[in-house]
C-alpha cells in the first residue's frame, strides 16, 4: 500500500518547501502549535489519484513556530475519499516520476547533504545520520549522478588524477588523496577519512538546483568544481580550507 524507501530522512522544511512547489506539489509549512496541517500531496487527475509524502516536525529554529527540520515517512497512493492505492495498481510511469520527485525532495533538503550539520546538528543527535547520508550507500540520485561522472571525468583536464568507485570520486592532489561522496558532495582526506568541510559559495545564496541528472544538477556541479579545486591543492589560497588541510 506504500513505499518506506524514502521514509526516516531529516529534511530542512524549507529547502523542501521549495522543492515540493517547483516540482508541482502542494504544500503549506507545518508549524509547532498543533494545528492540523496536509502532508505534501500532488493530484494525478489524469490516473485519479494523489500521490502524498509523510512528513513531521523535529527541531523549530526557535524564533518563531514554523518546524525547521522534518522527518520524512511513507509515500503512498489514494483515490476518490482516501481510498488507499497498493502500489501495484499505480502505472509505472506515474510510480517512477513521484519517486524521482520524492528521491530528489530528499537528496536536496536533507541534512545529509549540508555541510553545515557535519556537527550532527542540534547536541549533536543526528550525527550517526549524517554521517551516513553523507557518506554512506548511494540513493537512486546518487547512482545516476555517478553515471553521469563516468562520462564526464574522462573529458575533464585532471582525469589523470581522477578514480571513479563505488560512492565516491577520488582526486589526487599534490598534499593529499580526496573523496568526494557521489551522492552528498561531501569529502573526505584518504587514508585517515578525515571530513574536509568546503562550503560553495553559491550553496550560501541559493535553493539546490532543480533536476537530476540534466544540466540543472548544481550538486554535480559541486562535485566537478571541487574536484578541479583539490587537484590544485597547492594552488588553494583560502585559510578556512587550509586550516584543514
Amino acid at each position: 500500500m506504500y513505499s518506506n524507501r524514502f521514509a526516516a530522512h531529516i529534511v530542512r522544511q524549507h529547502r523542501l518547501n521549495a522543492l515540493l512547489s517547483r516540482r508541482g506539489w502542494s504544500y503549506v509549512q507545518h508549524r509547532n502549535d498543533g494545528a492540523s496541517y496536509d502532508l505534501p500531496w500532488l493530484a494525478l487527475p489524469d490516473w485519479g489519484l494523489r500521490a502524498e509524502l509523510g512528513v513531521a516536525g523535529i527541531e523549530d529554529r526557535g524564533d518563531d513556530l514554523v518546524f525547521d527540520t522534518m522527518g520524512t515517512d511513507q509515500l503512498f497512493f489514494i483515490r476518490g475519499e482516501r481510498l488507499p492505492v497498493p502500489l501495484a495498481e499505480v502505472p509505472p510511469v506515474v510510480l517512477s516520476e513521484v519517486m524521482r520527485d520524492v528521491d530528489l525532495f530528499v537528496a536536496a533538503a536533507g541534512v545529509g547533504a549540508d555541510p553545515n550539520w557535519y556537527d550532527g546538528g542540534p547536541q549533536g543527535r543526528y550525527r550517526d545520520y549524517w554521517a551516513q547520508s553523507s557518506f554512506g550507500e548511494l540513493t537512486p540520485t546518487g547512482r545516476t549522478r555517478r553515471d553521469v561522472l563516468a562520462d564526464l571525468i574522462p573529458r575533464l583536464a585532471i582525469a589523470d588524477r581522477c578514480t571513479l568507485t563505488d560512492r565516491f570520486l577520488e582526486v589526487r592532489g599534490d598534499l593529499h588523496t580526496y573523496r568526494i561522496h557521489c551522492g552528498s558532495g561531501n569529502i573526505l582526506i584518504a587514508p585517515d577519512e578525515r571530513y574536509l568541510c568546503i562550503i560553495p559559495d553559491s550553496a550560501k545564496v541559493k535553493e539546490p538546483e532543480m533536476y537530476l541528472p540534466f544540466e540543472g544538477d548544481s550538486r554535480l556541479a559541486e562535485i566537478i568544481s571541487k574536484a578541479l579545486l583539490l587537484a590544485a591543492d597547492k594552488k588553494i589560497k583560502d585559510p578556512v580550507i587550509l586550516r584543514q588541510l
